[in-house]
């Protein structure tokens, strides 16, 4: 297992704008249908805002209707760990960044494609890499 980049918080307040800090490390989320990259249909690799490891692959993204960009599986299982997420008085399953630790969004099990799943990631963390 990678370990967790060694970043103190005031780092990452320099590093990273408002919106991206108030997801990526206080675990927000940004109003649906307004993120950079929901409708990106470029063939190309999301990566993490804040460390750039890379996600999910282009050709896994798919259009959920949710309001977030959706992927039906990541790229690197490495990049990627799930997390019991009981806030809000639900249980979710929460995605974040293996190799800094950042919130990403969530994965639920309702995704059209074979592998059934949906992750349900905010435009703000990530950075998209064209082919």
């Amino acid at each position: 297992m990678k370990t967790k980049m060694p970043k103190t918080e005031e780092e990452w307040k320099k590093k990273l704008n408002k919106e991206e800090y108030s997801i990526l490390r206080e675990k927000g989320t940004e109003a649906p249908f307004t993120g950079k990259l929901l409708h990106n249909k470029d063939d190309g690799d999301y990566t993490c805002a804040a460390c750039g490891a890379k996600l999910f692959s282009s050709e896994a993204k798919f259009d959920s209707g949710t309001g977030w960009p959706s992927f039906d599986e990541p790229m690197n299982n490495e990049n990627v760990e799930l997390l019991e997420d009981n806030s809000l008085g639900m249980s979710r399953t929460e995605v974040v960044c293996k190799n800094c630790g950042s919130h990403l969004g969530h994965l639920f099990n309702d995704g059209p494609t074979k592998t059934g799943e949906r992750y349900c990631i905010n435009s703000a963390c990530l950075r998209f890499k064209k082919k």
